[in-house]
């Protein structure tokens, strides 16, 4: 009898958890599995880990009709990222049709009239700050709600559209909050916010393996997640963009319209950023009213920078949209609101994922022929301004080659006029983005703003270059292989140096000392005869002996020949340390 009643429990705890959040599509298929179903617990009850969410993505992927789970790369700890591609089977089995069609609106030099037939593209993406993770929960939910619902409204978002679910961009983060937050969770539970579970050691799980802020690196693009969604975004160009976050737990739920003042992007169209967001703003209020969700709009956040999840996409003839849910940091917590719970949190996310699918295809022609207009006007704008493109240089092969990688990812073209001297033109689609790397904006509207909006990415790379009123369009860039020039070193009994401006010094003598090669670093220049004929070394260079090491000289020798592999870097034999000019190479 007692395990009759057990079961009873647990299943009535499933569907009043399943309820609580579903109910309104209802009714759904019984053969796909609901996320409490396949996890064994119900939502909100614990925090799920990366790879049971994509072991769920698998069981939906295989057993729904209306699923297809991709893969986009992996996260610097090996964790997998994934896209649960979600939409009509008759959408799904003519996919590439689609996207062929999708990608002609993005092109300026097409003219090309939306109608109600065309399939819109959304990217609901969660989690970039792995502390941040009622999102990924919510993402759990949307992906079973649009797999097994056979409500009429859940049909019409698989008929009009190729809904792309991202449900941990930060995966390597999300894991170390959730294993600190099992781990500490009380029971009963503790609501007290001074408790370890509510307070994450250092460096808790906000950024990546690196620490690295990944919404923060849409523009720079540094990261594995951020390449690999970069490379995606740009083979889909998706209309509507979602990023989830949270913030303070005494707060409550925020999305756009943000800030006025720090809103106002000088090189974005005011339709994005004012019209569409009021627009969904509208949607996304009666679908938290319906709730009893306390939200806030207007005050806070901006979209100054161009590399976060919500204003990158933007940039691309998308809709970015941010949203900020109060966190309950753990499973409950107690605020000036009384308490928050981490379903309660979940909720506000799964609503507002679930909203957005419902503006974006009320509005499907709108987006469409903004996303157009937003490309074809690159073109007009960039004849209107008198600066046709920029002229960058660099001696630094490395250097040159990592820069025009950055420019490349953005789908940017770039032009080589001479070796070691390139050209970046205006007129192109992605002029905004051109402007984005090289104009750098002084005065804004307000004089205080979110952060890291002083964003020239030409001047990070330290890269010398100049707006130039000619342009220039022979011997274009498509790829960095085999871009920087380099020979294989040979073997010397003496010394090799290095020159010191390259790039890829850093990981050279990172490197070298890896394997106890003992590197010194000139304090002043000097010029000597190489085993490639005189050279000059400037303040900085390297200098690697190869007596007094605790290596033979072959060993020296295979480690450099191999780092210059990996490293591209030109590396320098020498058979004597005396200078024809300058220091001596034992200078003290």
């Amino acid at each position: 009898m007692k395990y009759i009643l057990a079961f009873f429990l647990l299943t009535s705890s499933y569907l009043s958890a399943q309820k609580y959040f579903t109910e309104k599509y209802q009714p759904f298929n019984s053969q796909i599995e609901s996320p409490e179903s396949f996890l064994g617990y119900p939502i909100g009850s614990e925090h799920t880990r990366h790879d049971n969410i994509i072991s769920y993505f698998k069981d939906l992927a295989k057993n729904s009709d209306r699923a297809i789970l991709r893969f986009y790369g992996k996260t610097h700890e090996g964790r997998k990222l994934a896209m649960l591609v979600i939409s009509s089977p008759e959408n799904l089995k003519n996919i590439d049709e689609i996207q062929e069609k999708h990608l002609k609106f993005v092109d300026p030099n097409i003219d090309l009239e939306a109608n109600e037939n065309d399939v819109l593209i959304i990217n609901l993406g969660y989690n970039v700050h792995g502390n941040e993770p009622s999102s990924s929960e919510a993402a759990m939910l949307s992906a079973y709600t649009l797999t097994a619902s056979n409500n009429s409204e859940v049909l019409s978002f698989l008929d009009n559209s190729i809904i792309f679910i991202d449900p941990t961009i930060n995966p390597d983060g999300r894991d170390r909050h959730t294993q600190w937050v099992n781990s500490f969770k009380g029971s009963p539970l503790v609501k007290d916010p001074f408790d370890i579970e509510h307070n994450e050691n250092w460096p808790r799980g906000r950024t990546n393996h690196y620490w690295f802020d990944l919404n923060r690196d849409w523009l720079l693009g540094i990261n594995p997640e951020s390449q690999g969604k970069l490379n995606w975004y740009h083979q889909w160009y998706p209309n509507v963009v979602t990023d989830f976050h949270e913030m303070g737990s005494q707060s409550s739920y925020f999305f756009e319209p943000m800030k006025a003042n720090g809103s106002l992007n000088p090189i974005m169209p005011k339709e994005n950023y004012i019209d569409l967001n009021n627009l969904f703003g509208e949607y996304f209020s009666k679908s938290l009213d319906s709730i009893g969700s306390l939200y806030f709009t207007k005050e806070a956040f901006d979209g100054t920078y161009p590399g976060y999840g919500s204003s990158y996409p933007d940039l691309q003839g998308g809709l970015g949209i941010l949203f900020e849910q109060a966190s309950s940091r753990g499973h409950v917590q107690k605020t000036n609101f009384n308490e928050i719970t981490f379903p309660f949190t979940i909720r506000n996310q799964y609503v507002s994922s679930m909203t957005t699918l419902k503006a974006s295809i009320e509005n499907k022609i709108r987006l469409i022929n903004y996303q157009k207009s937003t490309f074809k006007t690159a073109i007009s704008n960039a004849e209107k301004d008198k600066i046709k493109g920029y002229d960058f240089e660099s001696l630094d092969q490395n250097l040159a080659k990592a820069f025009i990688d950055k420019l490349l990812i953005h789908k940017v073209k770039v032009f080589e006029k001479k070796p070691g001297s390139y050209f970046v033109p205006t007129k192109q689609p992605q002029y905004r983005m051109v402007q984005s790397f090289f104009e750098t904006y002084e005065k804004y509207r307000d004089s205080v703003y979110y952060d890291a909006s002083a964003w020239s990415v030409a001047n990070f790379y330290n890269i010398k270059y100049k707006p130039t009123y000619k342009g220039y369009s022979d011997n274009e860039i498509n790829s960095i292989d085999k871009f920087v020039k380099w020979s294989t070193a040979k073997k010397s009994e003496y010394a090799y140096v290095v020159e010191s401006h390259d790039y890829n010094i850093p990981a050279l003598i990172y490197g070298l000392q890896k394997q106890e090669i003992v590197v010194s670093s000139s304090f002043k220049p000097f010029k000597i005869r190489t085993n490639e004929g005189i050279k000059s070394f400037s303040y900085g260079s390297l200098v690697i002996p190869v007596k007094n090491q605790k290596v033979s000289s072959d060993i020296i020798h295979r480690a450099i020949i191999d780092l210059q592999s990996e490293l591209e870097i030109t590396v320098h034999s020498v058979k004597t340390g005396l200078s024809i000019k300058g220091i001596d190479l034992g200078s003290r």
